[in-house]
């Protein structure tokens, strides 16, 4: 199994910055991915930043030109790059991971980080 540990979450200016990180522990063999995922109160997750293991990367359209994700050398930990942040960025953040297992591509979550965009 996997276990992910997210950090950085917390009160943040309009316009300020923000920086997530989420740490992979366990199997982390035959990773394939890492992202961030955010859902706001009352509202659907939706993916906020991927990244694969060749670098390819993916942004959701709403953080399109504020947000930067990136891996270390191991790649066992994703960071999430956030600027000119917006009330509408407030959401609870989730890393997941996703890990080929033979034939089989399976998805792991971490618990949530909160991040909150208020004056």
């Amino acid at each position: 199994q996997v276990q992910l540990a997210e950090s950085g979450g917390g009160l943040v200016q309009p316009g300020g910055s923000l920086r997530l990180t989420c740490v992979a522990s366990g199997n982390i063999n035959s990773i394939r991915s890492m992202a961030w995922y955010r859902q706001p109160p009352g509202k659907q997750r939706e993916l906020v930043a991927s990244v694969l293991n060749s670098g390819i990367t993916n942004y959701g359209d709403s953080v399109k030109g504020r947000c930067t994700i990136s891996r270390d050398n191991p790649k066992t930990t994703v960071n999430l790059q956030m600027s000119s942040l917006k009330p509408e960025d407030t959401a609870v953040y989730y890393c997941n991971v996703v890990r080929m297992v033979g034939w089989q591509l399976s998805d792991y979550w971490g618990q949530g980080t909160q991040v909150t965009v208020s004056p």
